[in-house]
């Protein structure tokens, strides 16, 4: 099988890592060289790091870089039996981006999508292949995290279904499958407490470090809500609660004022170096 992953950014250069590490060949488009190179110095560090962890060994590395072509041309995907979309979380982009996979790949490709909150049947009426669209929502680091979120849309096949399901355990992933709804089950139930958090700590009620660690040192969490808002990227929690809000009409998804201001002012968390907490660079 080969894959094909559309955009290099840290979605996507994670998910062509993972699958390239497990023996795929994968091809990696993006619309900026600049981006691609970037990706590939990641995916380089990521596997080093790997190597020192002793979960690959250093004799690989060099085998798992060769299986990973990188291009500009979306052309490129036309030789692919299964195309993964990472790319901005906007609903026209995506459609217009699944019409033109449509069109360039082979009858039989899966196109498979990473989006966190857009609705797999919406991006499916843009092909003439619904039974072959489907959501594979990947967390973030792709190559530390085991799950993958498997959405079937309204008209997704069983085929399409258990041969993703497979491709994920091959990944050594654990996939859990769930039905096409806003947010899918991770982000309807992850941006809620996001939010509330946020609304806490725009209150007074504790500062960031505090509601972070009652929620790792109570609830179990690996990481608080503020630290994850900051990881995931501020700005994609208020689209993600934009998109709750829009589909579900309930209060509860409206994003808190925090948010958008820390939008306005770019305190985006991790990738702008400032967000509910500081990091350098």
């Amino acid at each position: 099988m080969k894959v094909g992953v559309l955009g290099a950014g840290t979605m996507g250069n994670g998910i062509a890592h993972v699958f390239s590490q497990y023996g795929y060949n994968v091809v990696l488009v993006d619309i900026e060289e600049k981006v691609l190179s970037n990706s590939l110095d990641i995916i380089k560090n990521n596997l080093n790091r790997q190597s020192q962890k002793n979960i690959i060994n250093e004799s690989d590395i060099a085998n798992i870089l060769s299986r990973v072509e990188l291009s500009t041309d979306i052309n490129s995907f036309a030789s692919c039996d299964l195309v993964i979309e990472a790319i901005k979380e906007d609903l026209n982009l995506k459609k217009n981006i699944f019409n033109q996979l449509d069109k360039i790949c082979k009858t039989d490709c899966i196109l498979a999508t990473n989006t966190s909150s857009i609705s797999i049947n919406r991006l499916a009426e843009s092909t003439l292949r619904s039974d072959k669209v489907i959501g594979m929502h990947f967390m973030n680091p792709v190559p530390v995290m085991k799950l993958v979120e498997v959405i079937k849309g309204r008209n997704t096949s069983s085929e399409t279904l258990n041969l993703i399901l497979s491709v994920s355990k091959k990944l050594d992933k654990i996939p859990v499958q769930c039905n096409d709804s806003p947010g899918f089950v991770s982000n309807r139930i992850l941006m809620p407490m996001i939010n509330e958090a946020a609304h806490c700590y725009s209150e007074g009620v504790a500062d960031a470090l505090s509601i972070d660690s009652i929620m790792k040192l109570g609830m179990g969490h690996p990481m608080g809500p503020l630290k994850l808002a900051d990881l995931i990227g501020v700005d994609v929690c208020v689209f993600i609660l934009n998109v709750l809000f829009d589909e579900l009409k309930d209060v509860k998804y409206k994003p808190s004022d925090i948010l958008l201001k820390m939008v306005d002012n770019n305190e985006l968390g991790k990738k702008t170096g400032k967000g509910f907490y500081n990091y350098e660079f």
